[in-house]
């Protein structure tokens, strides 16, 4: 039996420099500027499919596609870890199925069964659906990108860390743009649960390059 390929992961995380998201009251447009902005749609356009949460459909209603100049052949494929079905229907990535594979993934839990009438409708509109096995009541992540030889993780706290600490993350780059949040900001990482600093995710850092006023940081993992 072959093993299967595990995809290179790429972590993109776009912060102030004290590692904030976004304010308290959750606004966040735009924190880093144009530069970076171009930057990251370059890196979308590098990889095969884009990961991110329902959670960041619901705050920014992105599209989470290549938008280069020129265009790229192929937009990158979209996952979306979506256990209730929460995205909206006229989600601006339900609008993009015409140019690339939208895929809803869901944890495959008896607790939480999907309704069959919202399933329905975004199968109607192009949506794949796939259910995964679950990890504490989430859908298992390295199941979610196994379709892929290359994902890159545009995500809230929650995937950010759960990514880390179950050792996917093979990349990160890291957009930091000079200006400070403070501590009632929405932080980029959840936590990890560490006990040793000897568990601790290591990257060594590979470049550093000026985006306008901004700083991209890319790191290799150690381990």
């Amino acid at each position: 039996m072959t093993t299967p390929v595990r995809p290179i992961v790429t972590l993109k995380l776009a912060t102030s420099l004290d590692g904030k998201i976004a304010l308290a009251n959750g606004q966040s447009k735009w924190i880093t500027g144009p530069d970076s902005r171009a930057e990251v749609h370059r890196l979308r356009a590098a990889h095969a499919a884009i990961l991110t949460g329902v959670g960041t459909i619901l705050a920014d209603d992105p599209e989470l596609t290549a938008r280069t100049d020129p265009a790229p052949s192929d937009q990158p494929d979209l996952i979306v870890l979506d256990s209730t079905l929460r995205c909206p229907l006229n989600a601006r990535i339900v609008e993009t199925t015409d140019r690339r594979r939208v895929t809803i993934v869901n944890a495959d839990t008896p607790a939480a069964p999907l309704d069959r009438d919202r399933v329905r409708a975004f199968v109607d509109k192009h949506v794949q659906m796939r259910r995964v096995a679950a990890v504490g009541g989430r859908p298992d992540l390295a199941a979610a990108m196994d379709d892929y030889a290359s994902v890159m993780i545009e995500a809230g706290a929650q995937i950010a860390a759960s990514a880390l600490r179950s050792g996917l993350v093979d990349r990160i780059e890291w957009f930091r743009a000079p200006v400070i949040l403070g501590g009632d900001g929405l932080s980029v990482l959840a936590g990890l649960g560490l006990e040793s600093l000897a568990r601790a995710p290591m990257f060594n850092r590979t470049a550093v390059t000026e985006r306008g006023a901004d700083i991209q940081e890319s790191y290799q993992r150690v381990r």
